[in-house]
């Protein structure tokens, strides 16, 4: 569990990362994490959702900082090279590494785990301090001081037991470890811990609030190190000849920093170059119903939320308390959403809740099917009949349908306007997105197309969807034959294209569909 004081671990993992096709140089948050070694601001906690690379720059840091690592040979040839401070701190320390996610073999009681952890510690300090064997300590921290050495501490999962709800009774009790271990300590050079879930604040004198924290929420000065930037991805995009830019943009992005810079999920990122196909990767790690485990802690509240966001709509809210270790269980619409923008399956920036990605549209449209979202439910698991019928050309089932969704329970789906409408489609056409890239609002001709549909096949037709409230369906055909919104199919040479034309009258509440296909 303790790592790197008289080990070249860290750095042969970070070597073979600089070697990796798809490396990325996060260096540069060397430089700023240098300017906090023996100040006040010495004690930092990122937090970050799984696979945003927080144990990759972890072990650069150990290769860094690390006495044994004599990585001098390796960071020569990255952007740190070229920061002031960078040979003021090169391979000066001892470091004291902690993964926190190894339980014990022996046991699973509290007091195993935090056994392994002292004495994987006392181990490795003993075996770096020779003249300190033999000898016995109240504490570590009795050791540590004994030393009359300074130590850097990477601690990664800080969080693991809170996350996974293990030795429930003893949460206290670990961050007073922790804050025994580390707080107003001389040996402490800095200490810079990761995980997924911000320090629960009890109070103003809680164990840990020494530390600094900079998380999904709040982070100023460390975004831009956890995720690929527009450029990076770019990059990284150019060494391979299969998956474009568009690809990678339209499934892995959508996170942001204040300052606006896009960031994109990292390891599916990399993951989707080194297989040449774009997936969802991310339930890969962490629960198979991560969304949905949310959203079931209160769905009366979060349900009209979900339906705009599934249809491409950000939803205005204010949140300011974060979900943190610790915390009870979500159970109103803004905590919920706080914790969600947490693990990563929400983005919010200015205000705005927003689902990031394609990768993430996924999840949540699995999430959609389950019973608990009622009517909606048995919308999209019988989606697949409307696609049928639009194929079909039967435009009278097409309406029947629209109406049905159109008079559920939903009140999202009850305004009498063609946000409402494209609603209904999308929730109509949820299915369709497995055979479809579905583009609403696109440039196409001499204007913009409410919704093409453009094949992932060559066996199936294009179809552009112009809709019209209080107005009729021929007059929506109409619409895309004169602004020409098939150009963009015959582009793709699209053999066959089909015209769909839906309207709504508010006043006799009805649908009216005509299909016809385009010459």
């Amino acid at each position: 569990m303790a790592v790197c004081l008289n080990t070249d671990s860290a750095y042969k993992i970070f070597e073979m990362l600089v070697h990796d096709r798809f490396f990325v140089d996060k260096t540069g948050i060397i430089e700023t994490l240098n300017a906090r070694i023996n100040t006040m601001n010495r004690y930092i906690c990122i937090t970050k959702p799984r696979r945003f690379g927080k144990t990759s720059v972890l072990n650069m840091l150990d290769a860094y900082y690390g006495k044994a690592c004599g990585s001098k040979g390796v960071f020569d040839c990255l952007k740190i090279s070229n920061g002031e401070t960078y040979k003021d701190h090169l391979n000066k320390y001892n470091v004291i590494h902690l993964c926190l996610n190894d339980l014990p073999d022996d046991g699973s009681t509290y007091e195993t785990y935090i056994k392994l952890i002292k004495e994987s510690i006392a181990d490795d300090v003993k075996e770096a301090y020779p003249e300190l064997k033999g000898k016995k300590f109240r504490k570590i921290s009795d050791l540590l001081t004994a030393t009359q050495d300074q130590f850097i501490f990477m601690i990664d999962e800080w969080d693991y037991i809170f996350s996974h709800e293990l030795f429930c009774e003893h949460h206290s009790d670990f961050l007073e470890f922790l804050r025994n271990l580390l707080k107003d300590r001389p040996y402490v050079a800095l200490a810079y811990m990761t995980g997924v879930l911000p320090i629960k604040k009890y109070s103003a004198g809680s164990a840990l609030n020494m530390f600094k924290e900079y998380t999904m929420l709040k982070d100023p000065f460390f975004e831009e190190f956890f995720g690929f930037t527009e450029s990076e991805a770019r990059a990284l995009c150019e060494k391979q000849a299969v998956l474009t830019m568009e690809e990678i943009c339209e499934w892995y992005n959508g996170y942001q920093t204040r300052n606006g810079i896009r960031l994109y999920n990292p390891r599916s990122v990399v993951c989707a170059l080194e297989d040449g196909v774009c997936q969802s990767y991310w339930t890969r790690t962490g629960k198979t119903d991560e969304v949905l485990s949310f959203l079931k802690y209160n769905m009366g509240e979060v349900r009209d939320d979900i339906v705009k966001l599934i249809n491409g709509f950000s939803v205005m809210v204010d949140i300011k308390k974060e979900y943190s270790a610790g915390q009870e269980e979500p159970s109103n619409r803004k905590d919920i959403y706080a914790a969600m923008i947490i693990y990563g399956l929400l983005s919010y920036h200015d205000g705005e809740l927003r689902i990031p990605n394609k990768e993430l549209m996924m999840e949540f449209e699995e999430a959609l099917e389950d019973d608990d979202f009622g009517c909606v439910a048995e919308l999209v698991r019988n989606s697949n009949d409307i696609l049928s019928a639009t194929i079909q050309k039967r435009g009278d089932a097409v309406a029947a349908y629209l109406h049905d969704i159109h008079n559920s329970e939903l009140p999202v789906l009850k305004y009498n306007d063609e946000n409402s409408l494209s609603c209904v489609v999308t929730l109509a056409y949820l299915s369709a997105r497995n055979k479809y890239r579905i583009e609403r609002e696109e440039k196409s001709g001499k204007g913009f197309a409410d919704f093409i549909f453009h094949p992932r096949r060559q066996n199936i037709p294009g179809i552009i969807l112009e809709l019209k409230s209080g107005d009729t369906p021929e007059a929506a055909i109409a619409q895309i034959k004169n602004k020409e919104y098939c150009e963009k199919l015959k582009k793709e040479h699209v053999e066959e294209i089909l015209a769909v034309g839906i309207s709504y009258n508010i006043d006799k509440k009805e649908h009216q569909c005509v299909i016809e296909e385009l010459e």
